[in-house]
């Protein structure tokens, strides 16, 4: 139980790493680029730092299972959409539209990757460091 604890708490921090990649995109890069392209890297990057971040956190905090890190895997997932929803719309103040807009794999938009990268993550650097 302690274990899941920690791995509750390690998302709340793939959270803050994802707010910071967006704060970067804001004021970094996406002035000297198009949006979707400033969106397009912001994605790889995010992508890239939540692997370092699983690296790491699977190093201090082994997974017992193949089942357990499949079921983080899950936990995350429902926790980054609820995430991405409730504080995307009612604090960040961006419309439905615009949040189901981001799911749009088929207009550049890759989102979709980063969900699917926080679902599968735990499981894959389980089996890389078994």
């Amino acid at each position: 139980m302690k274990l899941i604890f920690v791995y509750v708490l390690a998302w709340i921090g793939l959270a803050i790493v994802a707010i910071l990649n967006g704060a970067l995109r804001v004021k970094g890069y996406s002035p000297y680029m198009s949006e979707l392209a400033a969106h397009q890297l912001s994605t790889v990057i995010g992508l890239c730092v939540f692997g370092v971040f699983f690296w790491y956190l699977t190093g201090f905090f082994p997974l017992e299972s193949s089942g357990q890190a499949l079921g983080i895997g899950v936990m995350w997932l429902v926790f980054t959409i609820l995430f991405e929803f409730v504080f995307g719309h009612f604090v960040m103040g961006h419309s439905w539209h615009k949040l189901f807009a981001d799911y749009n794999i088929f207009e550049g938009r890759l989102w979709s990757l980063v969900l699917v990268w926080t679902f599968i993550g735990p499981y894959i650097f389980f089996n890389i460091r078994q």
